[in-house]
Formats: C-alpha cells, sequence, structure tokens
C-alpha cells in the first residue's frame, strides 16, 4: 500500500483564529479528517457556530474566547489542554498602507499580531508537545498560516511582507530544532481567498481585477484550498514534509 490517507483520529488540533475564513475551514477540515479541536477567537458567537459544526463530525471541541496577542491568556489556554499533536497556526491580519505612509501604530499591531504573536503560540504549544512521552513516535505537527506574500512583494504591503517574510523563516529555524522531537513545521501560503478580509479589500473593482490578473489560474482561491493543504499537513500523509511550504497560489509565485 503506497497511499497514505489524511487520517487524524486521537489527535488534538488547536486552530487560532478559528471563528472566521480561512481558520473556521480549517477548524472543520480537521474534524472532517477526525481530530479533536481547540479553537480560539475574539468573538463567542463565531465560536458557537464553528463548535456546532465541528460536532456533527462527531469531534470534541473546546471553545476560548482569547485575544492572541494577549501573551498570559493564550499561555493560560494552552498549559490548561492535556495534549496538543497539531498546531494551526493562523490568526493574523493585514492594513495596506504605501511604505512612506505606513503608520507606526498599525506597523506595531500587525508585528504585534502576525510575528510576535505567532512565535509565542508555536513557542507554547511545542513546549507542550515534547512533554507527551512516546511524542517521538507518534510525532506532531505545527502549520504556520504564511501567505503568497512570505515568497514575494506586493503594492502596499511592505509591512505585511515583513511578517510573512519572517514567518518563513522562523518555520525553517522550529523545523530544524523540534526535527529530533518528530515534530513536523511548515508553512501553507495562500493567494487571496474569499474570507471576510479580502471581501472588504475586493470592494475596490480595480484592485480585484488586478488580484485576478496576478493569478495564472485566473481564480482566487477558496477557505476549502487552504484547509485541505493543512490536512495533508496535520496528518501522517506529509510524515517527511518538514521545514517546508505549500503555495495554494495558483500559479501567483511560478512567474
Amino acid at each position: 500500500m503506497y497511499l497514505k490517507k489524511i487520517n487524524l483520529k486521537n489527535k488534538i488540533a488547536l486552530v487560532t483564529g478559528a471563528g472566521k475564513g480561512i481558520g473556521k475551514a480549517c477548524a472543520i477540515a480537521l474534524a472532517e479528517a477526525g481530530a479533536d479541536l481547540i479553537i480560539i477567537s475574539r468573538t463567542k458567537r463565531d465560536l458557537d457556530k464553528v463548535s456546532k459544526t465541528i460536532k456533527k463530525f462527531k469531534s470534541k471541541c473546546n471553545a476560548y474566547v482569547c485575544d492572541v496577542t494577549n501573551y498570559h491568556q493564550v499561555k493560560e489556554i494552552i498549559n490548561k489542554q492535556k495534549r496538543i499533536d497539531i498546531l494551526v497556526n493562523n490568526a493574523g491580519s493585514n492594513i495596506p498602507e504605501h511604505f512612506t505612509k505606513v503608520q507606526r501604530k498599525d506597523m506595531e499591531h500587525i508585528v504585534r499580531l502576525n510575528t510576535i504573536s505567532t512565535f509565542n503560540i508555536a513557542q507554547l504549544c511545542a513546549i507542550k508537545m515534547t512533554k507527551i512521552k512516546n511524542r517521538k513516535k507518534i510525532g506532531a505537527s505545527i502549520i504556520n498560516m504564511s501567505s503568497q506574500l512570505g515568497h514575494v512583494g506586493a503594492p502596499i504591503r511592505s509591512v505585511y511582507n515583513m511578517t510573512k517574510f519572517g514567518l518563513e523563516g522562523l518555520t525553517k529555524g522550529m523545523a530544524i530544532d523540534l526535527a529530533k522531537n518528530n515534530i513536523r513545521v511548515n508553512t501553507v501560503c495562500p493567494t487571496f481567498v474569499e474570507t471576510p478580509m479580502v471581501k472588504k479589500f475586493f470592494k475596490n473593482k480595480k484592485f480585484k481585477k488586478q488580484v485576478i490578473n496576478n493569478i495564472p489560474l485566473g481564480r482566487i482561491a477558496d477557505a476549502s484550498d487552504v484547509a485541505t493543504a493543512v490536512a495533508f499537513l496535520a496528518s501522517d500523509a506529509s510524515s517527511m514534509i518538514t521545514g517546508s511550504s505549500i503555495l495554494v497560489d495558483g500559479g501567483w509565485t511560478a512567474k
């Protein structure tokens, strides 16, 4: 038998930014593959809806209202878990501004959310993962949600570029440090995806046209495209992949 299946039964996955968009899709996809979930978001109403869907797949789900930039709150949530086998480090945002007009408060907010919080959550989860006695045998997976803009530049996105290029470097360093524990670390790098955040950007019809013209496949990604890549990296189907990226970008970075 050569085909490895995406099977996450008996695995516990933590997903940040799980209330909407890509995070929601990832949490539900992992439940479909058999995992139990720990989901984090700032909005209880969103978490309640996602939890309800997850439970339809007979998966357990613990939901926590939390701002991931609050280190002590995040630490408390992670430390109280018995076990974490999968982390989808998804929470993040963007405030598009021309480099010369970037406001310091906006830059610091995006760095705090996309870089510092991502680092902190990854470190806390990695420590939790290493404490399981048979970790080397059963393995674990950390998936950092990056972007095509962690590989190429784009107009009015210099701060976002900075955080996502940094995340690519962090992922490679983590992968090397955690390999001896059989904890794999990778990124998934989407193009523009039909999410609430992107829909706001696409109110500008000219911008939407420019985006689609930059994607050789000629279409925007669906959240399920990203979630499927995440489920693959979370599973033993990708057991020899670490320190790498899956670009779900329709060919954007191939040019």
